[in-house]
């Protein structure tokens, strides 16, 4: 059995090269943030407050930037590829603690690479203009997944150039949106900006409720940004640049999406994008119903997310692998192939979590299988986001690590770790499947760790225990 690595044997691996500038990190941060969330829950997002449906999108905004001050302070002081697992066990230094925080950022992947393949079937119908029901979006969601696995078998990773690209698709369909959008203000399109200011809530909720629950599913159109910390050791002297290139990156995400999220109300009834898995086609269809845009959106959307499916999945994968190469999970999940020197039991393990999300929703969801899928990422991540903004003050206390860092003001993580921990909680308005899901997912990892602490006790392993969580994502 393969102990974990020495601390000697760290120390002679190769460094990762420093290849990235504040221009590409940049496109990295923004590519990652936008994506499937503003394509794909504009319509659940206002089906929850009406045609205000831009306000849950700035105040997710906002939670999130305070939160990245938090980020920025640790990143800078630890400029290494680790990103939650990494503050955690630096901070708290239990075990337990650091592998339920990496599962938890591992699980949050995978919910969030089933919505992407949810949305990617509805496009892919939606674009050949093929109705095949429930039944058919769930086939297409399944092999959409199956061949994320299969790139991800080959050993194919994301490289800096594929990333570009398809950050310029993403950005080029929510600009296409908002061309569209100013072409029906200016043209006498059938536009209504009541509907902007206008609050619509379900009579069992009042309009602070309906905001708070709206922006628990906004906030997964936000997450991404933390991903960027993982770049530290391949990001050009990450402690001048991270902190004006992560603001700015969010900053351009967070006006992106209140902009689409007006032009999709004021364009579009509340009852037919809630109804809608694509919403933005319905926004291009009447807003520029003469125009072959609407043909051309389906297919830009299927881009969007393919790209973060395929990271997401590949972050995943690679999480267990580490966990497993750790000790911390079953021996098996570490075995590589072979030939593409792919972690292959683990890829085939976390997709068919993915496989058991998709029919889940299927068959159990009472509301959107993209709002719930997406709903129960935001609820992983901000339960990550409430234990970063506590290791950052906790970590105040550690005068070794690198001096010169980013220093956020210390209200930040107090305000973030509040309203972190608000959107968490239950009477924020949140639906209980998100947290049934989220149980069992967590039910799910605590029971592969009790398994592995027993399996350790049978090979005679002691000294099991993520030791150097840095490592948890190293590709093999």
């Amino acid at each position: 059995m393969t102990q974990p690595d020495t601390a000697q044997e760290q120390q002679e691996q190769p460094q990762l090269k420093r290849v990235m500038g504040p221009g590409l990190l940049l496109l990295f941060i923004v590519g990652d943030i936008l994506g499937t969330g503003v394509y794909a829950l504009t319509g659940q997002v206002a089906a929850e407050v009406g045609g205000a449906a831009w306000l849950p999108f700035l105040v997710a905004f906002l939670i999130a930037t305070v939160t990245a001050f938090s980020y920025l302070e640790l990143v800078t002081k630890y400029p290494q590829a680790a990103g939650a697992a990494l503050y955690a066990h630096k901070a708290f230094g239990v075990q337990f603690v650091t592998f339920l925080v990496a599962f938890i950022v591992m699980c949050s992947g995978i919910t969030s690479a089933s919505t992407a393949s949810r949305f990617f079937a509805s496009n892919f119908f939606t674009a050949f203009d093929i109705d095949w029901g429930k039944t058919g979006i769930v086939v297409m969601a399944l092999l959409f997944m199956a061949l994320i696995a299969a790139v991800n078998l080959r050993g194919v990773g994301e490289s800096v150039k594929l990333n570009v690209v398809l950050t310029i698709v993403e950005i080029t369909g929510l600009l296409l949106v908002i061309g569209v959008g100013f072409w029906a203000f200016t043209g006498g399109a059938d536009v209504d900006f009541s509907r902007v200011v206008a609050f619509e809530t379900a009579e069992d909720k009042n309009v602070f409720l309906a905001v708070t629950a709206a922006t628990s599913l906004a906030f997964f159109a936000m997450v991404g940004f933390e991903d960027s910390v993982n770049m530290a050791e391949e990001t050009k002297d990450p402690v001048r640049f991270f902190p004006k290139v992560l603001l700015t990156g969010l900053g351009i995400a967070g006006v992106v999406y209140v902009v689409v999220a007006i032009v999709a109300v004021a364009l579009v009834p509340v009852g037919t994008l809630e109804a809608s898995e694509t919403p933005l086609v319905e926004v291009v269809k009447a807003g520029a119903p003469n125009l072959p845009i609407e043909t051309i959106l389906p297919f830009i959307s299927m881009f969007a997310v393919s790209n973060t499916a395929l990271i997401n999945m590949l972050m995943a994968s690679r999480l267990i692998y580490g966990m497993s190469r750790q000790h911390v999970l079953p021996p098996v999940l570490g075995l590589v192939h072979p030939k593409s020197r792919a972690p292959w039991v683990a890829i085939l393990f976390t997709t068919l979590i993915a496989f058991g999300l998709i029919f889940y929703v299927t068959a159990f969801a009472n509301s959107s299988a993209i709002s719930v899928l997406g709903g129960t990422t935001s609820l992983l991540l901000l339960a990550v986001f409430a234990m970063v903004n506590v290791a950052v003050l906790v970590l105040r206390r550690d005068v070794r690590a690198t001096g010169g860092h980013f220093k956020t003001p210390t209200v930040l993580p107090v305000i973030g770790c509040a309203a972190s921990l608000y959107l968490v909680l239950p009477f924020s308005g949140r639906p209980a499947q998100q947290y049934l899901l989220a149980g069992i997912l967590m039910l799910i990892g605590i029971g592969l760790f009790g398994l592995t602490m027993l399996i350790n006790r049978q090979l005679g392993i002691r000294d099991a225990g993520i030791r150097d969580p840095k490592n948890l994502g190293e590709a093999p």
